[in-house]
């Protein structure tokens, strides 16, 4: 089917909750997806941080097809050896000691603000319910997950959110302090705020959350949703800022494409989940469960991924600096860290997105004003190099 007519469908019979690149794909192998017109691109974008291994890679597809012909979904009401299996791998490379499974960021985000509510009323009360997020956070799209969302421009038409929810400045220790009252049950932070514009805290932050979490018994839930899986060169971005979470939720990369998200937590915030409390159909299938085994094989193998991600990382946000220097005028910072980063225009940055995209490159503007650049795991200096001589192209034109 020609592109145009793809398009056109697309208009005529699916909602209008994106707004899309005008293409359409049909194959896709490593760091180059194929459009149905023949056009060539290149993936720095990875399906929004989900690709971690690159398109179709060869673990992953056998995974797949094998437990394709085997089984395919049987529900929760029987046990899974390949959900029990994917379970022990997160935990063993985790601080937790059971985990929940489910199909989306969102989804996961749910179970992680039922179970912070659950625990915290059993252990302190009814009167202790309420979450501490940022704003500028993204938690997703559900309702549960949207109110606990930190910005007001995904609100629009859906209010009222739910209450329970307070927001604070990201990387603010003290604004953090001053929220916490008798009714405060966690605090809910990303990492690193992806779809927030890539912004950074700083190295002590989260070691002074922690310290406020553990003095006044409250919940800290890190939603690694983006970050999780070496997207920053550690397995999680917790390990960068030496502490543990009491739960922290993934998705994205975690099936390589497949849907399944996970919430992770310790046996005693756990126990308060008994049978009938929670639940998803298709969490933690046999389909899923395989591919995200091969997926977290594949990335731990050896451990060269991991390293490679951070090397990688390094020369990435090296080479951005220097287009920086360029163009001091018009790139305000770039940041992140590992294979999740960004660069922050003074303008808004979708035509430079559209830019790229129309010389093969895929990125993605964020937060209005930042372009977000999180390419698979498999990403080469080649690559880099071919994406910002063609990034310094289009920003060049701007000034």
């Amino acid at each position: 089917m020609e592109t145009k007519k793809i398009i056109e469908g697309t208009n005529n019979y699916i909602a209008n909750t994106y707004k899309r690149f005008p293409v359409a794909f049909e194959k896709g192998r490593g760091m180059t997806l194929y459009g149905v017109d023949g056009k060539e691109y290149t993936d720095f974008l990875a399906g929004v941080a989900v690709n971690l291994l690159g398109h179709c890679h060869p673990k992953v597809v056998v995974a797949i097809q094998k437990q394709a012909q085997r089984l395919i979904h049987t529900s929760n009401h029987y046990h899974n050896s390949h959900a029990v299996k994917l379970a022990r791998l997160l935990c063993d490379h985790s601080f937790a000691d059971k985990v929940f499974f489910a199909n989306s960021g969102a989804e996961a985000n749910e179970a992680a603000i039922k179970i912070a509510r659950k625990y915290s009323k059993k252990h302190y009360g009814e009167k202790r319910y309420e979450i501490i997020t940022a704003l500028d956070s993204f938690h997703g799209r559900t309702m549960g997950a949207l109110s606990a969302t930190g910005q007001e421009k995904f609100h629009q038409g859906f209010q009222p959110m739910l209450s329970g929810f307070k927001y604070i400045p990201f990387n603010n220790i003290e604004a953090l302090k001053i929220a916490t009252n008798e009714s405060t049950a966690a605090v809910m932070l990303e990492p690193i705020q992806g779809e927030g514009g890539v912004k950074m805290p700083s190295k002590d932050y989260f070691q002074m959350v922690r310290n406020h979490c553990n003095e006044n018994n409250l919940l800290l839930i890190l939603d690694e949703i983006q970050t999780g899986l070496g997207r920053t060169g550690r397995f999680f971005a917790y390990e960068h800022y030496n502490i543990e979470p009491d739960i922290l939720t993934l998705a994205k990369a975690l099936g390589s494409g497949l849907p399944i998200s996970a919430m992770l937590t310790r046996d005693k915030i756990a126990d308060v989940f008994d049978p009938g409390s929670h639940g998803a159909t298709f969490g933690g299938g046999h389909l899923s469960c395989a591919a995200a085994i091969a997926t977290i094989d594949t990335l731990l193998e050896d451990g060269i991924l991991l390293a490679e991600c951070r090397r990688l990382g390094t020369y990435f946000k090296t080479t951005l600096l220097k287009i920086q220097k360029e163009y001091p005028n018009i790139i305000v910072e770039v940041r992140g860290e590992g294979l999740l980063l960004g660069m922050e225009l003074i303008r808004e940055c979708s035509q430079v997105a559209m830019a790229c995209f129309e010389r093969g490159m895929l990125i993605n503007c964020t937060a209005n004003n930042v372009l977000r650049f999180c390419p698979p795991l498999i990403v080469t200096e080649e690559d880099i190099d071919k994406l910002c001589v063609i990034l310094s192209e289009v920003i060049g034109r701007l000034s």
